[in-house]
């Protein structure tokens, strides 16, 4: 059984291997949720991830022959360049099996680590079954992403220094995949502090935990923009430590994620991929839940592919209002659209994308219909563009 002691001993060996990350209050994040947030910064390890803490604790455990052998690991992304990283640190040799879906720039950053990487499988579940028959193929030790008190001690050392730097927490809200850093967390504060409240975060579309603590059968899907929690099936000692320690299980959903991306970097200027994110999307989806309490939030990492990023920002914007998109019905005689466009500009707002569609259109022949892209102020600022263009004798609607 997982215990605080093996969690204080983790801590021993990953001095100077890891860093003790900051644990700061967000004001700005506090007012908008109505809770004391503080965030604990992972994104800042050197690979962006509090996977290092697992990795590398677990390949300190490994005997002399194992050593010589080599170790193998499963893993989306963030748990490969922990074992990577710190394998190549400590002159071990280390295969990173990976499902086909991993974004680029983390197949990338593990091979960058000196890892050997194998892409297989369309699933977790497909690349960890692949993962164990090279174990036993060419006799390496498989360093789970979770499922391993080894790891779970690892990771639980993010516990201790939480309530170290901010004793009185009364709530840490934690994102769950497989279960290992909730699972080491929870045994480190509930027996620093037994009346602290841990909340658990999934994602709608991998509910597995959720649906093993509670019984209940919500659907899974196949994707999602925190792939860093993508996990089919929990851990087994993780899903008893859950079971024991951790006091409820919400779940949050893809748009969730994307704002509480959108808003760490807007607010925070700081970069999370959706895992990262999954601790304040449940703040943000559950204000009344966590109102007036001191709550702890792990940025657990912060690789995520810039394509994705530069989506999430941009629905974001479309979201808030400084992205939208309009349509205007005029007569089409010459300098309609320059009319159009000094309407739009004399109201302040850029105009980033035209469309001038004559044939697709159910006007009359003699009309002409635009689509402009705008950067507004917001949603106000939008209506106040829609109300110029139509006191100019157009037709303005927001599509």
């Amino acid at each position: 059984m997982l215990t605080l002691q093996d969690i204080r001993d983790a801590a021993t060996r990953l001095q100077g291997h890891v860093l003790d990350t900051p644990c700061v209050e967000s004001k700005t994040l506090s007012q908008i949720v109505g809770a004391q947030v503080f965030l604990k910064f992972e994104n800042l390890q050197f690979t962006a991830s509090f996977k290092e803490r697992g990795a590398c604790n677990r390949l300190t455990l490994l005997t002399d022959a194992e050593r010589a052998r080599g170790v193998v690991a499963m893993s989306a992304g963030n748990h490969a360049q922990g074992v990577a990283y710190h394998a190549q640190r400590l002159g071990l040799r280390a295969v990173i099996v990976m499902p086909r879906f991993t974004p680029g720039v983390k197949v990338e950053r593990t091979r960058g680590f000196g890892a050997e990487v194998v892409l297989h499988g369309d699933t977790l579940e497909e690349a960890r079954a692949h993962a164990y028959a090279l174990a036993d193929a060419q006799g390496l030790t498989f360093v789970h992403p979770y499922d391993d008190e080894g790891v779970a001690a690892g990771q639980g050392t993010l516990g201790l220094e939480m309530l170290q730097a901010v004793p009185d927490l009364d709530t840490l809200v934690i994102a769950v995949g497989g279960g290992g850093l909730i699972s080491g967390v929870a045994t480190a504060a509930k027996a620093l502090k037994p009346g602290i409240e841990i909340i658990g975060v999934q994602t709608m579309r991998f509910p597995a935990m959720v649906n093993a603590v509670k019984g209940t059968s919500h659907p899974q899907g196949t994707s999602t923009i925190a792939e860093g929690i993508a996990v089919g099936t929990p851990g087994k000692i993780t899903q008893e430590i859950v079971k024991r320690l951790v006091d409820d299980l919400v779940l949050v959903d893809e748009g969730d994620i994307e704002q509480a991306v959108l808003m760490l970097l807007e607010i925070e200027k700081t970069l999370v991929e959706g895992a990262g994110a999954a601790g304040l999307a449940a703040l943000v989806r559950y204000p009344e839940r966590f109102k007036g309490k001191r709550v702890g939030l792990v940025l657990c990492g912060g690789n995520i592919d810039p394509l994705l990023l530069a989506a999430i920002i941009e629905r974001g914007m479309v979201r808030s209002g400084r992205l939208a998109r309009i349509k205007v019905s005029a007569r089409d005689v010459p300098g309609v659209l320059a009319r159009i466009t000094a309407t739009v500009a004399d109201a302040g707002a850029n105009i980033e994308e035209v469309h001038h569609q004559r044939a697709f259109t159910m006007l009359a022949a003699q009309n002409v219909e635009i689509e402009l892209v705008l950067q507004t102020r917001g949603k106000t600022h939008v209506d106040e563009v829609l109300t110029q263009l139509r006191t100019a004798g157009m037709q303005a609607d927001l599509i």
